[in-house]
């Protein structure tokens, strides 16, 4: 099993609920969730997990499988919640992982996907991706994932945060990401069923999970949007959790 960072957001560990919040591919939780996390109401403690070789997380040479980041996720959030109420949310990546736990949710009560679904890309796509990263190193993913990651206008709107992502892309360990590529080239989450309330949103502008692939659409975002939208994206989060945990 992969060992993965978790690093609190917002709340404390007094507050009576948690959410857990995944990362997309070559993001660190921190950099897409902090400021969606501070939309949030107090009585949540707010906790993002890394992917190995992203954010906090060590680097890894051991291949893992979404099922295998979905073991650490729960193991982990199990420690954290210490019995109480508790939800995820992830993006794109991170997604994937809320699909497995849906189906075998552990401590959650309540799983949120965003810019995900049941099958992202083909498995031909992530493993050229693989072997490209490991060729070329992740700087060489930046101009590419400028385009993916973000509505049109965001860049220009916001250069700052966009910016703070795409240059942490950079520092994210080669063999690490191109082992989550090759993850994402195994996944398919389409036999899971879910066993808690599973709300599936994504935004208008995203290439990668197009609109037609989520229940719930938010305006004008692409396929981050915790940082594009963290307003809208807290609202929605927010929504299911109150209405299932």
């Amino acid at each position: 099993m992969p060992e993965l960072a978790l690093t609190q957001l917002a709340g404390d560990d007094d507050a009576p609920r948690v959410l857990v919040v995944g990362p997309s591919l070559g993001t660190g939780a921190a950099d897409l969730w902090q400021s969606c996390a501070a939309s949030l109401p107090a009585d949540l403690q707010v906790v993002g997990w890394d992917l190995p070789g992203h954010g906090a997380s060590r680097p890894t040479a051991a291949a893992f499988t979404i099922d295998d980041l979905a073991s650490a996720v729960r193991d982990g959030a199990t420690r954290v919640a210490a019995g109480r109420p508790a939800a995820y949310a992830g993006v794109s990546l991170g997604g994937a992982v809320g699909f497995v736990l849906a189906a075998d949710p552990g401590p959650f009560g309540a799983v949120v996907t965003l810019a995900s679904a049941r099958v992202i890309g083909t498995p031909e796509g992530w493993h050229d991706r693989a072997a490209f990263v490991r060729k070329a190193g992740t700087s060489a993913m930046v101009a590419g994932s400028s385009e993916r990651w973000f509505a049109p206008g965001f860049l220009d709107r916001s250069p700052s945060d966009g910016g703070a992502l795409l240059m942490a892309l950079r520092e994210v360990d080669d063999e690490s990401y191109a082992l989550a590529c090759e993850a994402l080239a195994r996944y398919d989450a389409r036999d899971r069923a879910s066993v808690v309330p599973l709300l599936v949103a994504g935004g208008s502008a995203d290439t990668v999970v197009t609109p037609d692939q989520v229940d719930v659409v938010l305006d004008g975002v692409g396929h981050l949007p915790p940082i594009e939208d963290p307003t809208a994206t807290a609202a929605l989060v927010l929504s299911h959790l109150e209405e299932n945990l």
